[in-house]
């Protein structure tokens, strides 16, 4: 009887974290163990959320996309080669799910004219939008001329934010420690890119 309180007082992940307690709770999760599923959805659900979210999902699609990602996870559990890998899998998995055409996306309510007529615009004036499309089409071009592993390491640190540094680290495979300089380092040179082009216009 102690033995099994002693279980469910400390789990075979306690005190770990990062890609060892999604390992631990992958292996434990493989055996049935409810708790380690729990954990792992209160561990990654925020990254999965913020890839829907992201690839312009609303918060109703970008919710049933989450639901359908870890149904997908739980249903291959044995499946998945490394445990450590499991957030570059929920990356990977969120981006195609959000992608997925059929049965995703909210279809438009026709806008009839009367409707337009009484409805007051909440769209920018014509030289605000100008200048903001613009502004756009400058920082995306400067962004794709980046090399396609900055472009990556922007996109999550993006979408995962500071506290989540490490499961960009896991993803890419690169040292958590160097997440903040590389990134750095790859914001400064897309600030040259845009000055450069700037310059030139």
């Amino acid at each position: 009887m102690t033995d099994v309180q002693t279980t469910e007082v400390d789990p075979p992940w306690e005190g770990l974290t990062g890609a060892d307690l999604h390992a631990a709770c992958m292996r434990a999760a493989r055996a049935g163990d409810r708790q380690a599923m729990d954990r792992l959805v209160l561990e990654l659900t925020p990254l999965v959320w913020h890839v829907a979210r992201a690839n312009g999902l609303d918060r109703l699609t970008a919710e049933d996309v989450v639901q359908t990602v870890w149904l997908a996870l739980f249903s291959q559990l044995e499946k998945l080669r490394d445990p450590k890998a499991l957030a570059a899998w929920l990356i990977t998995t969120t981006r195609r799910e959000a992608q997925h055409p059929f049965g995703r996306r909210a279809q438009p309510v026709p806008l009839t004219d009367e409707l337009a007529e009484s409805m007051e615009s909440t769209h920018p004036a014509p030289e605000e939008e100008a200048v903001r499309a613009d502004r756009d089409r400058r920082v995306w071009r400067a962004f794709l001329r980046l090399p396609h592993r900055c472009q990556q390491l922007l996109r999550l640190t993006v979408l995962a934010g500071r506290a989540e540094y490490q499961l960009v680290a896991e993803a890419l495979r690169m040292p958590r420690g160097s997440v903040g300089p590389t990134r750095g380092r790859c914001l400064e040179s897309m600030r040259d890119l845009l000055a450069h082009e700037g310059g030139s216009r």
